[in-house]
């Protein structure tokens, strides 16, 4: 026979342990030993009503998560001896110890489990970006990527924490695709200082910024600052590179001005002779004549800021010489090297060839003016031989010298031509018409320069009308007499 003690023992152990089996640290960590694990009581045990005690184990919660029990006694019980509970979490978190428990004969829970939170690994930032996260590294959670100025997002421009614990998407990155900026100085003019045709340009360099790089590659393509621009519309351009090879580029214009005066004629009989480019601010001009002409008037003229020429422009006229000279080499001598000379020498004024002469040579005067040719004329016998040249009378030894020296007949028509070396250069016996006077002149006795000067003032001479200016000529002569 048990005495009461012994009775007492029998009871209070179980009871004991099922207290202890109550207060055991459900949902701690320490589950992870029970995960799918089924114990031998649990697997021998056959549950056996019990209506007595409807909780026989203690009230099974599970947070962050949700217990569906079923009991042998019905749907509101769930503690009772024999009950088994299901275990699932909300979303989010993830189970970690048994799913499926039943409540013993130990009044204990066959096994534990707690829900812990789902999260997704740590996100790598990106170069020259960042991100932001709605709810952290949770399951939901939305992280948006953001690229620094200057930079474009390439790629999935956000990412989830999905529920297995995974992000959805693929890490982006953050290209350079702006250009960098760069501006360039303004558009100028610039006029050429005097005397050149070019100006010295200078201007500050232009720096070109980047949203995405400290430093960017200035290139400059055409002629650089502090140089000599030529006249005209000059285009300076200059580009820009990033790091990313991105591109900018900006031009400007430089126009070089050269202030000019109106182009100088030359004067009949003369040239002019320039520096720098002729007609430029600052050029120099100077006049000077043919041989056998003087300058009248002004040595220089001066192209002035202002596009005018500084004095009245020369003149060339014919030269002066002295006819009261007592010998014929002292009235050559005055045209040697400058003026070559037509004699025309005749009996009297009514000698047939002289009249003929005469009628086809009446507007001759200003064409042999631009040959450089003076007409002297020897007309009649001594006593009252007469010799003139330009209105001027003439000598009578310098006559009688000028036909004993070139050997020129008193008695029929001859037309003497001498260079200006002082040579008997050609002698026509027959009236000459002045276009094969002119052909034979131009043939063989102008040089190269004064093919050009003619050529020059071919139009100047108005053969009907008479020479514009200038002194007595064959007509002027002949008409006169």
């Amino acid at each position: 026979m048990m005495s009461r003690f012994h009775i007492l023992v029998l009871f209070i152990v179980p009871f004991i342990r099922g207290q202890l089996g109550h207060n055991e640290g459900f949902g701690s960590r320490e589950e992870s030993r029970y995960s799918g694990i089924v114990s031998k009581e649990e697997a021998d045990y056959t549950a056996q009503r019990d209506y007595r005690n409807p909780r026989w184990c203690h009230y099974l919660k599970l947070a962050n998560g949700e217990v569906t029990c079923h009991s042998p006694l019905g749907g509101n019980f769930r503690s009772t001896l024999g009950t088994r509970c299901e275990m699932t979490c909300d979303r989010g978190y993830k189970l970690q110890g048994r799913r499926s428990v039943q409540c013993m004969p130990s009044r204990s829970w066959s096994g534990t489990g707690y829900c812990r939170k789902v999260r997704c690994g740590v996100l790598q930032l990106i170069w020259r970006g960042t991100y932001h996260c709605t709810q952290g590294f949770t399951v939901d959670s939305r992280c948006d990527y953001v690229c620094e100025p200057g930079y474009r997002m390439e790629g999935y421009q956000s990412r989830t924490c999905l529920d297995g614990g995974s992000w959805s998407g693929a890490q982006p990155i953050c290209a350079d695709h702006e250009p960098p900026k760069i501006k360039c100085p303004l558009s100028r003019v610039k006029i050429a200082d005097p005397g050149k045709l070019t100006a010295r340009v200078s201007w500050d360099l232009p720096v070109a910024t980047d949203s995405a790089d400290k430093t960017v590659e200035v290139t400059l393509i055409g002629q650089g600052p502090d140089t000599n621009f030529e006249e005209g519309v000059n285009v300076i351009r200059y580009t820009a590179h990033d790091q990313a090879r991105n591109r900018a580029a900006c031009k400007f214009l430089i126009r070089v001005e050269v202030r000019r005066c109106p182009v100088l004629t030359p004067p009949l009989h003369g040239y002019i002779n320039c520096d720098s480019d002729g007609n430029n601010h600052g050029a120099v001009c100077e006049y000077h004549c043919d041989e056998g002409y003087e300058r009248v008037g002004t040595t220089t003229r001066v192209c002035q800021s202002d596009r005018s020429w500084t004095e009245a422009p020369a003149e060339c006229v014919t030269m002066d010489f002295k006819s009261d000279v007592n010998t014929a080499s002292a009235l050559l001598e005055q045209f040697y090297g400058k003026r070559r000379v037509l004699i025309v020498s005749a009996p009297d004024t009514a000698d047939p060839d002289y009249k003929l002469q005469n009628l086809m040579v009446q507007a001759t005067d200003c064409g042999l003016d631009l040959r450089q040719v003076m007409v002297l004329e020897l007309l009649g016998s001594s006593p009252e031989e007469v010799g003139r040249i330009r209105g001027r009378h003439l000598n009578t030894e310098v006559i009688k010298g000028l036909r004993l020296a070139f050997q020129i007949s008193r008695t029929s028509f001859s037309m003497l031509l001498v260079d200006k070396d002082g040579l008997d250069h050609e002698r026509f016996i027959v009236p000459t018409s002045s276009d094969e006077l002119f052909s034979y002149i131009d043939n063989n006795l102008l040089d190269e320069v004064e093919r050009g000067r003619l050529d020059l003032h071919v139009n100047y001479c108005d053969y009907e009308t008479g020479a514009p200016s200038g002194g007595l000529g064959v007509s002027d002569a002949l008409i006169k007499w």
